[in-house]
């Protein structure tokens, strides 16, 4: 059904009003200020869970095995991946079908820029930056500058930064 309730979504004209009951049906805490742009996908769908306002940008996939939180005024980019689910180290245990899965927690005001792929068991603290191209792996505190391979913090959002609006 979740296959299907994406598919439907992601072929139906931005300016149809079904895609709102789509995505009421498909997500928890949908609101009118959550916007998910076409090419989204998902696994469970109610296990992605919304605190309120967020952007979900175009081209982005949430393996949501377990419980993805996403926090108020979260700005997800394009092609982003949410991956709660980690396959078995040991090859037999693949083949097995093995698998752990780790919960995500976006918090608020954070902003996630393109292509950017979340770990498992990854927690992102408010009010955080990460870089385009990241790849999260661990924790990332909040209020901070944080990119790369795997994604380290760069430097604290300072109160110059807020007022500049600008980064560098």
């Amino acid at each position: 059904k979740v296959k299907d309730l994406c598919f439907e979504f992601n072929h139906t004209k931005p300016s149809d009003p079904k895609r709102n009951e789509i995505i009421r049906e498909l997500v928890t805490g949908y609101n009118q200020y959550v916007f998910i742009e076409s090419g989204f996908n998902c696994v469970i769908g109610k296990n992605i869970h919304f605190q309120g306002m967020a952007m979900i940008n175009m081209n982005c996939t949430f393996l949501d095995s377990n419980i993805i939180t996403i926090g108020h005024c979260a700005l997800i980019g394009p092609g982003c991946h949410l991956i709660c689910t980690n396959h078995a180290i040991d090859g037999e245990e693949r083949l097995k079908g093995i698998f752990h899965d780790k919960p995500i927690n976006i918090g608020s005001n954070v902003w996630i820029g393109a292509n950017v792929t979340v770990l498992p068991g990854v927690t992102i603290g408010d009010n955080s930056i990460i870089g385009a191209g990241s790849v999260v792996t661990k924790d990332i505190p909040a209020h901070v500058i944080a990119v790369g391979n795997p994604c380290k913090v760069l430097r604290e959002i300072t109160e110059q930064d807020k007022t500049a609006n600008i980064l560098n």
